[in-house]
């Protein structure tokens, strides 16, 4: 291990709050879809969605599982987030992309 810090990622916190915000929930509403709002308050997200805090593992998981866009996306700097994230639906669940096929004949 080095003495030295690790570097942080640049934009992490803005592309949480853009996929926050993309999908109209409040920082509570989207602890509570992650099922995080026990152990995560809204203080905490302020902090990682502001870059003052690094967000761990489990915070970056549930964004990307609520807005169901790949890991990849939130944290490589050289990807953007997609234009159209999928919104929450009436009953509060995130709609699902593209209807499949059926396989039956």
């Amino acid at each position: 291990m080095g003495k030295n810090a690790r570097p942080r990622p640049s934009g992490l916190g803005k592309k949480l709050r853009q996929i926050r915000e993309a999908l109209g929930l409040s920082q509570n509403e989207i602890l509570k879809r992650m099922g995080l709002d026990e152990e995560y308050g809204r203080n905490n997200l302020s902090n990682y969605e502001h870059d003052k805090r690094e967000a761990p593992w489990a915070i970056v998981l549930g964004y990307a599982r609520v807005a169901r866009i790949n890991v990849d996306l939130i944290v490589d700097e050289k990807l953007e987030l997609p234009k159209h994230l999928l919104g929450p639906t009436a009953k509060g669940s995130v709609r699902a992309g593209r209807k499949r096929k059926s396989t039956k004949r």
